[in-house]
């Protein structure tokens, strides 16, 4: 997946290593799913009702250049109790719901997730590098 990190956490973080301006990370990142991609700006069609609410994912931290973070673990959605479309991008955000997206992606190929499907990002499969 290539993607962006939002314009939110570009200024949160430039602000923080050039300008000495305090940043607390997240306590917790949360995975969302697109039907509509958003920008660096934000916008998209974030998925809403039928069983869909964000997952709560962990990262892991490897390499020395470039670096590489990746899902230390499988995120699972719930099952869709009705067709949630067909996805093209996803986003990592800094809350279960609102709150501010951090990064986007386009997804490699899109997916549609119909009713009684489950949507599975296994595990080393969302990478975020910096070069």
């Amino acid at each position: 997946m290539a993607g962006s990190f939002s314009d939110y956490l570009e200024t949160k973080l430039l602000d923080h290593t050039f300008r000495n301006t305090s940043f607390t990370s997240p306590s917790g990142v949360y995975l969302a799913l697109f039907t509509s991609a958003p920008t660096d700006a934000g916008g998209g069609t974030e998925l809403s009702g039928n069983a869909y609410v964000r997952q709560s994912i962990t990262m892991a931290t490897s390499g020395t250049s470039p670096t590489l973070c990746t899902n230390s673990s499988a995120v699972e959605f719930p099952t869709a109790t009705a067709s949630w479309g067909t996805l093209v991008a996803v986003g990592i955000f800094d809350a279960s719901s609102s709150g501010n997206m951090l990064a986007w992606a386009d997804l490699a190929s899109n997916r549609t997730v119909g009713s009684g499907d489950i949507f599975r990002v296994p595990a080393n499969d969302l990478d975020i590098t910096l070069a």
